[in-house]
C-alpha cells in the first residue's frame, strides 16, 4: 500500500499550481519514502514555471523530514530518521549509477521531477538525495540547507576556496546570496561586499557579515568596488595600480549582474598573480557578452558553481555546524513561512521581490 500525499502540481499549459491528494508509490529498491516537516521556496522553481511543459511537473529540491519507508538496497538511512532531501547527490562518487529518472503518477497523467520534489507534505526519492542528520536538528529553518545554503556558502567556500585577508563582492543578496555572505564571513573574508537594487535587502545583509553594500540602482557598482578595494605596489601589464574584489559572486544570474562581476574582480599583478576570480552562481536566464580582452590581459577568471560545488553528506554536517554555533542564521534567513494551500502567494511574493531572506512551506 502507497502513502497518501498532498503535492502541488504544475499542470502544462499554466503558472497557477494547484493542490493534489494523491497516493505516493510503494520504495523502490534505492527509493526512501519521506514525511517532511518544511520546504524551501527558491527562485529556481520560478524558471520551471516559466518554461513550456507537455506533461504535469511537481517542484521543490531542498526539505527536511521523517524517513517513513525505505527500499531494499538503502543501507544509510531507516525508518524513523530525521534526513535533510536535497537535488544533489549525497555522495555521487559512491553512486554505481545516477538516479533515475522519478516519474509520480498523479490524476490522469504522470508528473515529471528534476530527482525530487518536496512541495509535499510526503516525498519518495532516491537514497542519494537524502542525507541523515541528528534527530537534534530543527525540523523548519534547516530546509533551507538543501539548496540556498548550499548554493550559495558553497561557492565561497568550495568552488572559489575563498581565503582569509581576500575580498568578496556579492551581487544578489537574497536567499542564496545571504548565504554566500556567511561563507564569505566563516572563511574570513575582507571586506565582503553586498550589491542589490533593494535597500532593505543590503541593510539585511549586514546581519549575515556584509561589511559594506552598494545600492545598484543609485551607484556603479563596478566602480564602487573598485574603490574600496585598492591593491598597493600591484600593477597590471599597461603599468596602471591594481584595484577590485579578489573574488565576485553573481547570486541572480541575469545579463547585467552576469555581465559585471568580470570587471568587478582585480586585473593581475604582471609576473607576479592572476587576477582575481568572476563566480556564476545565480541560474542564468539570458545570454550573456563578456570583454575576452580584459579576461585574457588581466588574467581573470570566470567560473561556474553549481550547487556550491558541494558533497551534500560532506558538506551539511559542516553547515549544521555553523547553525549551531551562531555564525548561520538559519532563523533570521527565513524570512517568510506559508502553508501548501498557499503555494502561489508564495511564489507570486517571491517573484515580486518581497522575500528579503528565503521563504519555506510548513507541512502539519
Amino acid at each position: 500500500m502507497g502513502t497518501q500525499a498532498r503535492v502541488v502540481v504544475l499542470p502544462p499549459g499554466t503558472q497557477e499550481l494547484r493542490v493534489e491528494d494523491l497516493e505516493l508509490p510503494e520504495p523502490g529498491p534505492t527509493q526512501v519514502v519521506i514525511k517532511q516537516f518544511a520546504s524551501g521556496v527558491c527562485h529556481s522553481q520560478l524558471h520551471q514555471m516559466h518554461r513550456e511543459r507537455t506533461a504535469p511537473t511537481v517542484l521543490g529540491h531542498e526539505s527536511t523530514g521523517v524517513v517513513l519507508q525505505t527500499g531494499s538496497d538503502v543501507s544509510h538511512v531507516q525508518e524513523g530518521d530525521t534526513v535533510l532531501v536535497t537535488w544533489v547527490p549525497r555522495d555521487a562518487a559512491s553512486a554505481d549509477t545516477p538516479p533515475a529518472p522519478l516519474e509520480i503518477p498523479v490524476i490522469g497523467s504522470l508528473a515529471r521531477a528534476q530527482g525530487v520534489f518536496t512541495w509535499a507534505d510526503h516525498t519518495i526519492c532516491d537514497g542519494q538525495y537524502v542525507v541523515k542528520v541528528d534527530a537534534s536538528t530543527p525540523h523548519d529553518v534547516t530546509a533551507i540547507i538543501g539548496c540556498a545554503v548550499m548554493t550559495g556558502a558553497g561557492a565561497v567556500v568550495n568552488s572559489a576556496g575563498v581565503q582569509p585577508g581576500e575580498s568578496v563582492a556579492v551581487f544578489g543578496v537574497g536567499g542564496v546570496g545571504l548565504s554566500a555572505v556567511v561563507g564569505a564571513k566563516v572563511a574570513g573574508a575582507d571586506p565582503i561586499i553586498a550589491v542589490d537594487l533593494d535597500e532593505a535587502k543590503l541593510e539585511f545583509a549586514k546581519r549575515f557579515g556584509a561589511t559594506h553594500t552598494f545600492n545598484a540602482s543609485k551607484v556603479d557598482p563596478v566602480a564602487a568596488v573598485h574603490d574600496l578595494t585598492p591593491h598597493p605596489g600591484e600593477f597590471t601589464i599597461s603599468q596602471h595600480p591594481v584595484s577590485g574584489a579578489d573574488f565576485a559572486f553573481d547570486c541572480i544570474g541575469v545579463r547585467q549582474t552576469m555581465e559585471q562581476i568580470v570587471p568587478a574582480v582585480r586585473p593581475g599583478n604582471f609576473g607576479v598573480r592572476a587576477g582575481g576570480t568572476a563566480v556564476l552562481v545565480g541560474v542564468p536566464s539570458t545570454p550573456v557578452e563578456l570583454v575576452a580582452g580584459d579576461v585574457l590581459v588581466s588574467e581573470k577568471r570566470f567560473i561556474g558553481s553549481i550547487g556550491g560545488s558541494c558533497v551534500p553528506e560532506r558538506d551539511f554536517p559542516m553547515f549544521l555546524e555553523w547553525h549551531r554555533d551562531g555564525r548561520l542564521d538559519l532563523e533570521a534567513m527565513v524570512t517568510a513561512r506559508y502553508g501548501i494551500d498557499e503555494i502561489n502567494e508564495a511564489t507570486r511574493a517571491l517573484a515580486a521581490g518581497e522575500i528579503s531572506g528565503r521563504a519555506i512551506l510548513e507541512f502539519a
